[in-house]
């Protein structure tokens, strides 16, 4: 009689998670041109001058603004640049980025 070999039949599915998701926020200051903020806003985040006007005074109105969300390495990368590209000009403008809860 022969021998009767088995395999079982499921397979492992690798679970998969959406990767963390990170906020870039504009913080408002006193010396940075609001013009120069917007031409920030609509060069490194795509944005219509219209929209990057509403960031721009939502952020003046408040203290601060969410620019947009993104994956980690991306909202880091364009805080950086942002808030290099003010520097390279002489102000302070600042960018942050913090975890979406």
């Amino acid at each position: 009689m022969p021998a009767t070999v088995t395999t079982p039949r499921t397979k492992a599915k690798p679970k998969v998670e959406r990767p963390k998701l990170y906020k870039v926020i504009l913080v408002n200051d006193d010396f940075t041109p609001r013009e120069f903020v917007t031409r920030v806003l609509q060069g490194e985040f795509k944005m219509t001058e219209d929209e990057a006007h509403k960031v721009m005074i939502t952020a003046h109105k408040l203290g601060a603004c969410v620019v947009a969300v993104f994956t980690r390495d991306v909202a880091e990368t364009k805080a950086t640049r942002a808030t290099d590209a003010g520097r390279a000009k002489g102000y302070p403008l600042l960018f942050t980025t913090e975890p979406e809860e």
